[in-house]
């Protein structure tokens, strides 16, 4: 078989597998088609505006949500002073609904290495090794932070 036909060939199965890699992506990239509070939310949040994002996720109250308890979470973490015990509540039921989203495994690893728990942030890791197939920016972000963590040391 000459290398231009299997170039093909490893061409159509990748094209045939693609559209199922990106449905199991467990992220949830923002689309044309998400609710007003999750956009808005993810506004509030670009702005660094967090209490204001809190009280746009409140109002929506989307508690059935992954990817409203992960925002939910960010926001509490990341607002000024957190709130980690809150935080880590809504991460953990983001996890519950969707245990393979991706952000909420990220930001958990985060709050945890916050909470100097540095085989918990690991763990987290290894979850996000395994839910990026090959390999994702949460992935990476968390690593990165675990590896400056063990710098602090």
């Amino acid at each position: 078989m000459s290398w231009n036909l299997t170039g093909k060939i490893f061409a159509s199965i990748v094209m045939a597998v693609a559209p199922w890699i990106v449905s199991m992506a467990a992220d949830t990239a923002p689309t044309k088609s998400d609710p007003a509070w999750l956009t808005d939310a993810r506004a509030s949040i670009n702005s660094n505006n967090y209490d204001q994002a809190l009280k746009q996720l409140q109002s929506a109250n989307e508690v059935n949500s992954a990817d409203w308890n992960n925002l939910m979470g960010y926001s509490l973490r990341k607002k000024q002073p957190p709130d980690l015990a809150a935080s880590e509540k809504y991460y953990q039921a983001a996890l519950k609904i969707d245990p393979d989203h991706r952000s909420a495994m990220e930001y958990y690893g985060e709050l945890l290495l916050m909470k100097k728990d540095l085989p918990g942030a690991e763990a987290m890791l290894a979850r996000l090794d395994k839910a990026c197939l090959f390999g994702c920016e949460e992935y990476s972000d968390l690593k990165a932070s675990i590896a400056k963590y063990q710098g602090k040391k």
